[in-house]
Parts: structure tokens; sequence; C-alpha cells
């Protein structure tokens, strides 16, 4: 692939100003500005700000059944999806249900054996546990038929999820998805954890208003927000204001030391200091070995990690999930290489889009292998592995402009046969096809993707944040930086500068490790993952890093990209 082209995002002059005007540094008001933020109150963390839960459409219904149940004695079953998302939103909602007097308890079947959503077969399943209500987190919009099902056993079913729903909802009265049409909640980024988290605010003020508790002697629910930060980031939802806030709201819990057992644990096994915790801990440490549960052996054992409260348990599961996640990484690597041969054989400048299969592949792992193809080739990506029978199990991961799961409803309308289903959200989806039709599946796809997609959106680019001013070159700003909340649509500062290297040498056999030098000064840098030369003078894309060896801070820069200057 060719070298990316740099370019520095575009900033609104005049509305960095108007932040500087409401006490926010310089700095910060121009990479919120060039984010596209332009009211102060947005970059406010106060949970104050939060919309009201109110506003989202059903939950007046949703809270009724569950007060129904709760005063009832009714049991309550959750069915949870089998991703870091899902595993955190049933991890919420049975501690919030169970701090509200609920008998509730959850099954989440095994994804290769039901496949997704609330399937007939997992309401079968559901149904041996004599439930009076099902509560599907994170899943449910699409289960159309599963729902149908467990209304004929007598089964009530609540929908908590934020997928997008497709042309025919389930048939119950109790949904709560902002995504679902009509509804007017302002936030359509949540994560499936989020709405569940907003289902037990709502559900608490129906308790405290009808005097079952003060405002005083309420349940905290607070408590569960390092789950659902960890939820929102794993899930890479887009962080508008609201997700900000909740994500904030939990790394500033765990910072304090009132983390879940289950989730210092897990900062423990990946020796990251809960202390510092930032939204990357949840991207890239704690939610994938989450994840490596559910892809490749079961997500129960991921929320019994966010539900114990014994710490020895904890522990032991924590180390389990990790031998998990090694082995995801090794079954990653080699499905990756074989993936790379495939296309860099095959793949042409005219190419839109790339869809690869192997009868050899592990379903468990289509998801994370699709996205690193995504960011090595730019193209909308579906990586195939065999299911059931003849079936193939697809996940898709996509580029910005274009939107997966619209893309997928697009093949669908113009060839029904040629998927059994699909679903999913602008960045990701999942579906299933037949060996049979992988073929032409993979010809209609590249049609779309051919139609949808301009030459420019292919370009790889990579967005900078300008020139960092040598008087904000210190401890303080690195730490305000390094603290902050960045993730999916708001993305941590990346900055271009042009420096002279004063040295260069390889590490650990595949990193380069670099002094640098501009306007006089020195600077420690590293380059992850390269042992190019790098070149004399070089203009680098870098990020501000506060790094920490044997017990003192130094301030060194992360290159993700050089240039000749």
């Amino acid at each position: 692939m060719s070298q990316p082209t740099l370019a520095r995002r575009s900033v609104d002059d005049g509305v960095a100003q108007q932040l500087t005007a409401h006490g926010i540094s310089p700095l910060f008001a121009r990479l919120y500005a060039a984010r596209g933020l332009s009211d102060a109150s947005d970059a406010s963390f106060k949970l104050s700000l939060l919309p009201s839960p109110a506003s989202m459409k059903g939950m007046d219904l949703v809270c009724a059944r569950l007060l129904s149940a709760i005063d009832a004695k009714q049991k309550i079953l959750i069915v949870a999806d089998y991703d870091a998302d899902g595993a955190t939103a049933c991890s919420v909602a049975l501690r919030g249900l169970r701090l509200f007097g609920a008998r509730v308890d959850f099954i989440v079947p095994n994804r290769f054996e039901f496949g997704y959503g609330l399937t007939p077969e997992i309401v079968e399943l559901a149904a041996k546990e004599s439930p009076d209500v099902i509560v599907t987190v994170d899943n449910g919009i699409a289960s159309v038929d599963g729902v149908a099902r467990a209304r004929a056993l007598g089964i009530d079913v609540v929908v908590t999820d934020h997928h997008l729903p497709g042309d025919t909802l389930p048939d119950t009265p109790t949904i709560v998805n902002p995504n679902q049409r009509g509804c007017p909640f302002p936030s359509k980024a949540m994560a499936g954890v989020g709405v569940m988290f907003y289902v037990l605010l709502s559900l608490r003020t129906l308790l405290r208003e009808r005097g079952d508790f003060t405002a005083n002697t309420q349940p905290d629910l607070n408590q569960l927000l390092d789950l659902v930060a960890l939820g929102t980031v794993a899930d890479v939802v887009p962080l508008d204001a609201l997700n900000r806030r909740l994500v904030e709201a939990g790394l500033r819990r765990i910072r304090e030391g009132r983390a879940q057992v289950g989730v210092k644990a897990l900062f423990d096994i990946t020796k990251r200091d809960p202390n510092k915790a930032t939204a990357y801990d949840f991207g890239f440490m704690l939610g994938p070995r989450i994840n490596a549960a559910g892809r490749l052996d079961d997500i129960s054992l991921g929320i019994e990690c966010l539900t114990t409260d014994d710490a020895h348990r904890a522990a032991d599961i924590a180390t389990q999930l990790d031998q998990l996640n090694r082995e995801r990484r090794s079954i990653e690597a080699g499905m990756r290489d074989e993936a790379d041969v495939m296309i860099s054989a095959e793949i042409t400048a005219e190419q839109r889009s790339i869809v690869v299969m192997d009868q050899t592949w592990h379903q468990g792992v289509v998801g994370i292998v699709a996205g690193r193809l995504r960011e090595t080739y730019h193209r909308p990506t579906i990586v195939f592995a065999p299911g059931e029978g003849t079936e193939l199990k697809g996940s898709g991961r996509s580029i910005p402009g274009f939107h997966m799961r619209d893309a997928l409803d697009l093949v669908s309308k113009r060839e029904p046969h040629l998927m059994r289903k699909f679903g999913g959200h602008a960045m990701a989806a999942g579906l299933t096809i037949t060996n049979a039709n992988f073929g032409p599946f993979v010809r209609a796809f590249e049609q779309i993707a051919t139609e949808l997609l301009t030459p420019a959106m292919l370009e790889q680019r990579v967005e900078s944040d300008g020139s960092f001013s040598m008087t904000d070159f210190d401890f303080e700003t690195a730490e305000a930086l390094h603290q902050h909340v960045w993730g999916q649509a708001f993305p941590p500062p990346l900055f271009d500068d042009e420096f002279t290297v004063v040295e260069s040498r390889i590490v650990a056999f595949k990193h380069t490790k670099l002094r640098l030098k501009r306007e006089g000064r020195m600077f420690d840098a590293i380059r992850f993952g390269c042992t190019d030369p790098p070149p004399q003078p070089m203009r680098a894309a870098y990020k501000i890093n506060l790094s920490e060896y044997n017990g003192s801070q130094r301030l060194e820069l992360i290159v993700e990209r050089w240039w000749a200057a």
C-alpha cells in the first residue's frame, strides 16, 4: 500500500476563541473545535448535564413492566450478547436490578451453537429457567421471531438495545433503543451498556417517586459507572458528549480506587495502573480480554468476573481471560497472515472492498481480523469463517463515509437470496451466508462499494492537529492530554512537526528508538513496529506521551508516521 498522506484537521478559529472565552485552554479549545465541539458545555463532564432517561421512547412502558416484576417477585432473565458491551450490560443489569430487590439471573447462549440475538432456539433454552420476563441487553431489536416465540410461550420480553432496527420491530410494547424510529433521545451513539444503565436510572426514579426510598437512601447507581465506561469504549461507539461523560465518570471512580473487584483484577493481570486509568485501558487491555471469552469460549466467564465480589475469584477469572486472549491473538495472527497473502495476490487499485474466507478460520475472530485488514488496506472489509453446516459467518468493518449495515441492506434488497441474516451499524456488522453464495456475495458487495465510494474516500490519510507549541511541552499538559477521554469519533491528539534526527537505533528487533531535535530542543521518541530508516530531516506525526521508568516520569514522543521533510 502507498504511504498515507498527511492532512491537518480544520479548525474554526471563531469557535476556538469562544471556547477559550469560557475558560478552556487555547490548546484544548483548538482540539475541541477540530473535533466538531462548539458548545463549551459539551466539554464539561458533569453528570447533571446528561439528558433525561424519560426522553427515551418506550422507557415508561419498560420501567412499568420491570417494576411490576419486582413487586410480584417474578423471575427476570437477562439474555446478553457475547461481547464486552453485552457482558458489561448484563453485569450492570444484574447488579442494578438486584439493588432494587429483583429476582434476576442471566443466560448467554453459546454463540457458535445459537447465533446472535434472541433467536427462537435461545427462547426455548431460556424457557427451561421458567422466567416471567426476558430482558435483552445489547441485542433484541432484530429478534422478531424470537420475541414471537417467547410471547407464544407466555413470556414477556423487554428489549434494551442500541443497534439499528430493521424494517420490522419485534412485537412487544417494551422496547428502549435510542436508534428506533421516533425516539427523541438526543444521543444516538450509546452502547448497549449505556442503554441498560439509563433503564436503571429511570426505574430508580419511579421507585423513589412512589416512596420506596428517598434521595438519601436510594441505591447508588454510580457504583456501576466503571462497567458502563468499560463497555462503552470496548464497543467502539462514537464518544459524543453523553458517552464522554459516562466514560470520564467511570475512569474517575477507578482512579479513586472504587472499581469493581473484577475490573481491578483485569488491571492487575494486564499490569496497568488503575490510579492512572485511561480509555486506552478499556479499549486495548481490559475489553479484549473480556471479548476473548465470547470469541473462543463462553462470555459468562467475563460476566462472572464483573459481577463477583470475591477478589480471589476475580483474580482467578482474570487469569483465565488473559490466557484466552493469548490464544485469540495467536489465532488472529495466523488468520491475518493468510488473509494478507490472499489479498496481496488479488487486490487491484480499482478494487473498492475486501471480502475473504477460508474453511480453516475461526468464526470467533473474524471481526478482529476484519478490523486489522481494514486498517492496512483502507477498504470496507468482511471476513468469513465456517459456521454450522454449509453456513459462513461473516463480520465486517468499515471506513468513514461507508455505512456497513446500510450497504448490506442494499445487497439484501437487490439480491434477497444472498444473506440469511445481517445486522449492525455504520462501522461494523455481522452476517450469515451459505458457502454457495460466497462468490455472488463478493460481487454484489463490491458493486455496492463501487457505487458508494469515491477515490478520495479510499485515500489513506493521517489527520493531524497541526504543530505542537513548544511552550505547551511540559508534564502538566502531557498529563491533561493523557487523562482526557479520547476514542471513536473523538480521536486522541496527533501533532506534526519537522525534526532533525540526531540518533536512531532498533530496539527489541522491531521498534525504532530516536533522538530528535526541534528549535534547539532535544526529544526522546519511539516508533513502534517499524525498522525502516527514518528520513533526514523528517516530518513526523506524533503523540505526546508521559511514560514512567524506575519510578520517574519522562516526556517522549510516540511517532505514528514519518515523511521526508
